[in-house]
């Protein structure tokens, strides 16, 4: 099988749900199935300027062929004024005005767009639905295309130049069923070829030394340091916490460091770790936290499973509180008081954060080891190739 995935940026570097989600799944192909997979993105590395920064063309990455093409535009200046203005009321907004603001956006990348035109693949994954790259390729080329949304409830969703591209996909691929009940809420695509697939995660590794954050007990936080991702309204709960519960308890963030929260003498700001140094906070944490109210899936909240530790999540979020209702394995919240309880709970009582943290990782177990994934995708993706011809 011959599988092209266009994504607005890819690379081992690169640190966003969409991107990983789609490197993995083309990695484990390639491996388990022996597929030849491909890759069509852009020279970008960051998804807030689109500036070139790879060189153009090919290169191989674990197995995958990856085909760089240079970004022409990238976010406009006028982006975020227009886009605030459109946002405002988007049931009202013109599909030409709609338009415009997927061109401001960026990245205007005109040659994937032509390489997806001409692709001798026999399908094209698309991530997300957000960007030029998906907007121009999604029902506009010979070969099925295959949509993974990635989508969660923020108000760009609801611009209708999202309805074409949703409606012309040939298959839909979702990670959890809250992001399946929202687009089928929005767009009439029930009769589409869908699947429910989540994502895979390894075995952790053996886990060697104490990780960074030395002996004290600790709440961990992955990803990017950025307001949009929740870390400046878990620092303030966290803060807030230790006033009422002044102790050992630290907070750990780890990774880019977008918005940095105020100084707080147990908050401990450490940028991105290593996947060995990952593993070891994962395994040492009273708990993973999620504080983001958007997210599709979150990987990390499963490679915490996986590791057994226990997740608290943010209540708002529908897709990480139905992975909690699903697997038992966290608690969510919703206010300091919620937060406040979660916390005592994973850190104050052992027998809790080991119910919890096994329960998340039979869950895992069950539901999303790779073999089981890339078996479950593979499937569906022949079948509508097979539909197709």
């Amino acid at each position: 099988m011959r599988l092209s995935f266009v994504v607005p940026r890819y690379g081992p570097s690169i640190i966003g749900g969409a991107e990983t989600a789609a490197r993995l799944l083309a990695e484990h192909l390639v491996e388990q199935k022996r597929w030849e997979v491909s890759v069509l993105t852009s020279c970008a590395r960051d998804f807030r300027s689109w500036e070139n920064y790879f060189p153009r063309g090919d290169e191989v990455i674990n197995g995958v062929r990856v085909r760089r093409f240079p970004v022409v535009a990238g976010r406009d200046p006028s982006f975020e004024a227009y886009s605030a203005t459109l946002l405002d009321d988007p049931d009202s907004v013109s599909l030409e005005d709609a338009e415009r603001w997927v061109e401001l956006q960026g990245p205007i990348v005109p040659g994937l767009v032509d390489e997806a035109a001409s692709s001798e693949a026999e399908a094209l994954a698309c991530y997300p639905y957000l960007y030029y790259p998906t907007v121009r390729v999604v029902g506009q080329v010979a070969v099925p295309t295959i949509l993974h949304p990635a989508a969660h409830d923020e108000t760009a969703l609801h611009l209708p130049v999202f309805t074409g591209v949703f409606t012309a996909a040939d298959g839909l691929v979702y990670h959890t069923a809250a992001e399946r009940d929202l687009v089928q809420s929005l767009f009439p695509v029930a009769s589409h070829r869908q699947l429910l697939l989540g994502l895979g995660v390894d075995d952790p590794p053996a886990v060697d030394g104490a990780p960074v954050a030395g002996a004290a007990p600790y709440l961990l936080c992955l990803g990017r340091v950025d307001r949009g991702k929740g870390t400046t309204l878990l620092a303030g709960l966290f803060s807030r916490y230790k006033d009422r519960h002044p102790g050992p308890l630290q907070l750990v963030l780890a990774g880019p460091v977008v918005h940095p929260p105020p100084d707080h003498p147990d908050i401990h700001m450490i940028g991105p770790v290593d996947e060995p140094e990952k593993w070891r906070l994962l395994a040492g944490a009273a708990a993973l936290v999620s504080p983001s109210s958007r997210e599709a899936f979150s990987l990390v909240i499963v490679e915490s499973w996986s590791a057994g530790t226990p997740v608290l999540v943010n209540a708002s979020c529908a897709a990480t509180v139905e992975q909690c209702r699903r697997s038992g394995g966290g608690l969510a919240f919703g206010d300091f008081g919620e937060f406040e309880v979660a916390v005592d709970r994973v850190s104050g009582d052992g027998e809790v954060r080991r119910k919890l943290g096994e329960s998340g990782r039979t869950y895992v177990d069950r539901w999303f080891r790779w073999p089981r994934v890339v078996d479950r995708y593979a499937r569906f993706v022949e079948d509508l190739v097979a539909a197709h011809g």
